[in-house]
């Protein structure tokens, strides 16, 4: 066997030997590739492994994976899952994890934002101010109270017990789903002046 047939490699397709010329070194990495693919797959919820198209053979190999807790039966169990991924079709697997990726970029902006939105309104009284004109239907009242409570707890350095549930006020808000209860009023109070 010469220099150069010692890169090729040489698979059994339908009975025949084919030299498909492709290295070692590239059989190597398109492994590892797949184990990366069946890595992420490891770390997907059970709801999330649910809607991903592939074989049972593969669900099963994953199932064991996330059943095992010795280091070295996680890194066979690993190879064993690149192994199978050999015979499944990756594509649609792949753009199942980057539609699931996609997401979790998306929520994890989004909770940057309402981060940012949080520490902005606690340092700068307009910030809070402009927060009130871009959203009237915010509880102010509650709001106001909150940031006054994560001033005194950070001055004071107590739990952020008001910080954390500001957080949680702005997300609603954001999401259209606080209403205040000063805004409900408002209507009222519009109702019975229409009557006079």
């Amino acid at each position: 066997m010469s220099l150069n047939n010692m890169t090729e490699t040489h698979y059994i397709v339908d009975g025949s030997r084919e030299r498909d010329g492709i290295s070692k070194t590239a059989r190597k990495a398109e492994m590892l590739a797949l184990q990366k693919i069946g890595e992420a797959l490891t770390d997907l919820s059970k709801d999330q492994l649910a809607q991903v198209p592939m074989s049972d053979k593969l669900r099963e190999a994953i199932k064991e994976y996330k059943r095992l807790n010795s280091h070295g039966a996680c890194r066979r169990q690993m190879q064993y899952i690149g192994k199978v991924m050999r015979d499944e079709d990756v594509e649609p697997i792949q753009a199942k994890l980057d539609q699931f990726n996609g997401v979790n970029a998306e929520a994890t902006a989004k909770l940057h934002r309402i981060e940012r939105l949080r520490l902005q309104i606690i340092e700068k009284n307009e910030a809070l101010t402009r927060f009130f004109s871009d959203y009237p239907h915010a509880d102010v009242q509650h709001i106001r109270a909150l940031v006054r409570n994560a001033r005194k707890e950070a001055e004071l350095q107590k739990p952020p017990k008001s910080f954390r549930e500001l957080f949680q006020v702005i997300k609603e808000v954001l999401e259209g789903k606080a209403m205040a209860a000063s805004a409900d009023n408002t209507e009222l109070d519009n109702e019975d002046s229409d009557e006079l």
